[in-house]
């Protein structure tokens, strides 16, 4: 089986993981998650497994295969899923829970190599460019640094007390947290003379008058024409947001109801979002036009996964 360049799938509450070419919108394979409805996807760097978070498990199934099976299952939490991600050549994989825990998992050994408890329930985990820090973001309004080598909370910070964090994205040296009344604060990470991570606040914008479900910053090797902030909120919209001046470049309208997830293409041109409208559209942010809709769930479609670059191989 040939492997496509470019990896799309969606989930959600109907459990099943559905695989689409991107360009044509045709669905070439489901696969059934029973335990659960789906609350995460994310793709392996290397593009040969994809991660489906539920509650209380993580599944990991093998992209380029027609097992419907996974290959590996991983039980240690005890409540939903709500974070996970892998590290840069795809060794070990973290996830955040609303049990209260962040977990990393070694892909190559069984079960949880190192857990921290965040006191409240996880709704957001991201790793640091770094790879040496793990970002939470909970439901008191908690964000806290985990740094991975001393194994220990470096760094807390409480923008609004009992006000949610949402979502966290991280990229070059900017940090954004987005929570339930639809602000995203900015800040700039810097590192002090201890080499612990510092928040230099940079920006507080009031992005939507209600939930951001998923905030995310364009990736790495974008143009400067392409460094996005986006913004997916619970008021049917997704923004764009330049973030050199945070002024809105654009609205992404057209879903009508919640939309849960988003991911960029590589190159920050386009943007794949996931909606409890059942659908997921493939918008041209050039444009910000839907150039494809992506239909075929039965239930809300709450997240996305996309992987268009090369694959990087692991180590």
């Amino acid at each position: 089986m040939p492997q496509p360049s470019v990896i799309l799938a969606t989930a959600g509450y109907d459990h099943t993981i559905r695989f689409w070419e991107a360009t044509s919108g045709r669905c070439y394979r489901v696969l059934q998650y029973t335990d659960s409805q789906v609350n995460k996807l994310e793709i392996t760097p290397d593009k040969h497994f994809l991660a489906a978070a539920g509650n209380p498990n993580i599944r990991l199934f093998e992209i380029n295969s027609s097992n419907p099976q996974p290959v590996l299952n991983y039980d240690a939490h005890t409540s939903n899923v709500t974070a996970i991600g892998f590290q840069c050549d795809g060794k070990w994989m973290y996830s955040g829970s609303e049990d209260g825990t962040v977990k990393i998992w070694d892909l190559r050994a069984p079960g949880c190599q190192m857990e921290y408890e965040s006191r409240a329930a996880v709704n957001t985990v991201v790793l640091h460019p770094n790879q040496q820090e793990l970002i939470s973001g909970d439901q008191n309004g908690n964000i806290r640094v985990w740094d991975l080598t001393a194994n220990s909370c470096s760094c807390e910070l409480v923008p609004e007390v009992d006000m949610a964090i949402r979502s966290l994205t991280v990229m070059w040296d900017i940090v954004v947290a987005a929570n339930n009344r639809g602000i995203c604060y900015v800040w700039r990470l810097r590192q002090d003379t201890q080499l612990l991570t510092k928040f230099d606040p940079l920006h507080k914008l009031e992005a939507h008058n209600t939930y951001i479900l998923k905030c995310l910053l364009s990736p790495e090797y974008c143009d400067e024409d392409h460094k996005y902030l986006a913004t997916a909120s619970a008021d049917h919209t997704v923004k764009i947001w330049n973030i050199n001046n945070f002024t809105l470049e654009r609205t992404l309208t057209g879903h009508s109801a919640w939309v849960w997830d988003c991911v960029f293409s590589v190159d920050g041109a386009f943007l794949v979002t996931a909606s409890s409208d059942k659908t997921a559209r493939l918008w041209e942010l050039a444009t910000g036009e839907a150039i494809k809709v992506y239909q075929g769930h039965s239930k809300a479609a709450n997240c996305c996964a996309l992987h268009d670059g090369t694959a990087e191989p692991a180590n």
